[in-house]
């Protein structure tokens, strides 16, 4: 009898919520880096096997909003816990469950649902440590299930799986067996951009980057795909960071980007990158709109 149904992934900023749910479909849809706030959509993925199709949700991290890209991004996260069949909710705590742990459970805990712990990280603690931070939060009666896993090891993926298809009821494949996105191509191509700005520049300045798609056209002979894109940033000595001594940085973010994206398309990419400073675009509705950061935007 095949299952079918939509699971949500929820979480503090920065613990493993979009690794687990590129691990869970084997391909890198989410962006992946150490800096919080990294998600700023909620993402729809697909996992279809001969049991099942499980439709996953990826959320921005939970956090307290400072402009309106934040509010933005706590409003997918709202819009993401209804209709859900199964919540996966991720920790990385260790010692104690956190204020923003509590926070959360606060907000799931009289959900109906079928709710599914995930103690990640587990390659980075003792085994001692993980049974410790299980019991703690077991004494909140939230959840049904509590998994340690490591996601970006791989460890404890298989397990989820058939838990979260013990949950899911019978029903039909909403999607064809090879969809793993619904997404557009120019939205993952920004967002492959934006993962690799994450990884080269410093602290301050992510949180102040978007990315920009002005032209994505394949040429005739279909060999060769010619992406135009800006990197948006709030400030000039941003823009000097990103560009980098001689160039070196935007080329590095470019080179890095345009591997990742001929992997995803299949073909060759004309990528050319650039940077303009764009004062306050989190707080500027139309920019946010235009760039996908929409309340009225049902993903």
């Amino acid at each position: 009898m095949f299952k079918s149904g939509f699971v949500t992934i929820i979480g503090r900023p920065n613990v493993g919520k979009s690794t687990l749910m590129n691990s869970m479909i084997g391909e890198k849809i989410s962006i992946m880096s150490d800096k919080p706030q990294t998600t700023r959509n909620k993402i729809r993925t697909v996992y279809t096997d001969d049991e099942a199709q499980i439709v996953f949700l990826d959320t921005p991290g939970i956090h307290k909003p400072k402009n309106q890209l934040g509010e933005f991004m706590n409003t997918e996260v709202d819009s993401a816990l209804d209709g859900m069949d199964v919540l996966i909710m991720i920790t990385d705590e260790f010692n104690k469950v956190g204020p923003g742990d509590e926070f959360i459970i606060e907000k799931i805990k009289d959900l109906k649902t079928k709710k599914i712990l995930i103690i990640n990280k587990i390659d980075k603690f003792s085994q001692e440590a993980v049974i410790k931070i299980a019991q703690e939060f077991d004494k909140y009666k939230a959840f049904d299930d509590i998994l340690p896993m490591s996601a970006i090891k791989n460890v404890g993926v298989d397990s989820l799986i058939k838990l979260i298809i013990k949950y899911l009821k019978p029903g039909p494949m909403y999607f064809p067996s090879d969809y793993i996105t619904d997404r557009p191509e120019r939205f993952v191509v920004s967002e492959i951009i934006r993962e690799k700005t994450l990884l080269y520049l410093n602290e301050e300045v992510p949180h102040g980057i978007a990315v920009e798609i002005e032209e994505m056209k394949e040429r005739k002979n279909k060999d060769l795909v010619d992406i135009r894109a800006n990197i948006l940033c709030e400030k000039k000595s941003h823009k000097s960071i990103i560009i980098g001594k001689d160039g070196r940085k935007i080329k590095g973010i470019g080179k890095s980007a345009r591997e990742d994206i001929e992997r995803l398309l299949g073909s060759q990419v004309n990528l050319q990158l650039f940077v303009k400073i764009s004062e306050n675009w989190r707080d500027n509705n139309y920019l946010l709109r235009s760039l996908g950061y929409d309340k009225r935007h049902d993903s």
